[in-house]
């Protein structure tokens, strides 16, 4: 299984006005094209029906040096799957961090949010050059981040060459069919 981690743009990611620090928002979103440079990802609307969710952890940019938001174990984060996607609802103690991150997000400095997972099951269109990520294994966490994380990460830099390969075979199997076919279609004249 591979590891990755997906950025997404969030408009939806706020602060609610009341008392409490509790922020919304859509960690993935359903049947949008993301355009990662080499390839086009989609994630499934099913995607996450078989998805391991247990102590998913909220972050800041997938930090694991910086404290953690909140956590779905105790229950200051909660990961609902709707129509739209994977929406999380935190409620954010009282902490210095997290008045800091609940300050940003409230001022629209901080509105994207992404996920860590590994992926279960999944397509590829090399037509189009798409991946579609039917099954998620596992979340590991939700962020929010500030720079999306996927252009950095040597984990894609591992499937880009991945995929380039099973692309070449792809193209020679197709290149070998569509051969095999005219010979055929010369045989029968």
């Amino acid at each position: 299984m591979e590891k990755a981690i997906k950025e997404l743009r969030v408009s939806e990611l706020r602060a609610l006005d009341n008392e409490e620090m509790v922020v919304e928002g859509y960690a993935a979103t359903f049947e949008n094209v993301t355009d990662l440079g080499w390839c086009k990802e989609v994630i499934d609307k099913n995607a996450f029906n078989n998805c391991n969710m247990q102590d998913c952890v909220f972050k800041y940019n997938h930090n694991d040096n910086c404290l953690i938001l909140a956590r779905t174990r105790n229950q200051s984060l909660q990961l609902i799957v709707d129509d739209r996607g994977l929406k999380i609802r935190a409620n954010l103690i009282d902490t210095t961090n997290n008045k800091d991150i609940y300050k940003m997000i409230k001022a629209g400095l901080l509105d994207k949010m992404s996920f860590a997972f590994t992926v279960a099951k999944q397509e590829w269109d090399y037509t189009t050059d798409t991946r579609r990520i039917l099954e998620i294994d596992r979340l590991f966490d939700v962020s929010v981040v500030d720079i999306p994380a996927y252009d950095s990460t040597e984990i894609y830099a591992r499937n880009k060459e991945e995929y380039q390969e099973e692309k070449e075979k792809y193209l020679r199997a197709k290149s070998e069919r569509k051969r095999l076919e005219l010979k055929l279609n010369l045989l029968s004249l």
